[in-house]
């Protein structure tokens, strides 16, 4: 099972509801972890669309980056969307400075629509025991989402075997978008291949994006686009590719022709290919400058698409 961790800013929850057929087909392999970073229209029309279409997904309700930090009005807008379905989490991430008393009260009062739990772990507790009995005593914990980039592995002795998903941020993020022109390739994971062996049910990561989030827009010097695809061996990597006229933030539309014009060369010489690839194909040919957020949202529907095939 894979669970792909999203900040749900607008071209993430864009990336999943052009992936819900896909998604819908495979609902076996994949679960998302939904983080809101906004009250807006697109969270609560994704919801739906997951909800319509019988997706599994964890919403979580005290999200720690973003404006949208209230956990009743998140587990309001839930409520008013989901109806009687209950193919959903309502995730709780464990940092250190959650309240937990706050959390416990609200779910408590939201009872009918908290049918499972899933609990990411960015942090250790001492007493982590305790408060899982103490949920278990009133709530079903579904899955326990441990981020190994934060937390020793031994942590996870401390949660029942079925429900143990590891979580790691494997994307080499750079400073700027040019210094990863000479890295050109990078390696991300193989998680999917041994996650079984080592004790979980399932993995999951924070895409061709990263962990690090930023609600900032600016133009960049460089564009650069990120593609994941399998190795012969299985392994997953990350392409890099990144325009080369890079000494001032004007002509982004000519930036992202270098950028798109390496990318399409790379799946010419390789037979590379898939939904996203198909689409910048047709930037390409159109000669269109999409905007960034669509780079990112393709980038993610690329990442999904592709372990979904390999897992």
């Amino acid at each position: 099972m894979y669970l792909p961790y999203l900040r749900g800013n607008q071209f993430e929850l864009i990336a999943l509801r052009e992936l819900s057929d896909l998604l819908r087909h495979n609902s076996e392999k994949v679960s998302p972890i939904i983080e809101p970073v906004k009250d807006s229209a697109t969270i609560k029309s994704t919801i739906r669309e997951l909800i319509d279409k019988n997706i599994n997904f964890t919403l979580i309700i005290n999200p720690q980056v973003g404006t949208f930090r209230d956990i009743g009005k998140i587990l309001e807008m839930l409520k008013s969307i989901v109806g009687t379905s209950t193919n959903f989490q309502i995730g709780v991430i464990f940092n250190g400075k959650q309240n937990r008393k706050e959390i416990l009260e609200k779910l408590r009062e939201y009872k009918s629509i908290v049918h499972s739990l899933t609990l990411v772990h960015y942090y250790v507790h001492d007493d982590i025991k305790s408060i899982i009995d103490d949920l278990s005593s009133e709530f079903v914990i579904k899955y326990n989402v441990i981020n190994f980039g934060k937390i020793n592995r031994r942590y996870s002795r401390n949660f029942p075997a079925d429900t143990l998903i590891e979580l790691d941020d494997y994307f080499i993020s750079q400073t700027r978008n040019s210094d990863y022109l000479p890295i050109d390739d990078s390696a991300f994971s193989e998680e999917h291949l041994y996650y079984l062996e080592e004790g979980f049910i399932g993995f999951s990561d924070f895409l061709s994006v990263g962990e690090n989030y930023s609600d900032s827009g600016f133009l960049p010097y460089a564009i650069a686009i990120h593609i994941s695809y399998c190795t012969e061996d299985s392994k997953i990597r990350i392409k890099h590719f990144v325009s080369d006229s890079n000494d001032d933030n004007s002509d982004i539309a000519g930036k992202f022709d270098e950028a798109i014009s390496k990318l399409i060369l790379w799946c010419d010489e390789t037979g590379y290919t898939s939904i996203a690839i198909e689409k910048f194909r047709e930037l390409h040919q159109n000669g269109h400058f999409p905007g960034l957020g669509t780079l990112k949202k393709l980038s993610i529907i690329n990442h999904i698409a592709l372990i979904v095939t390999i897992i």
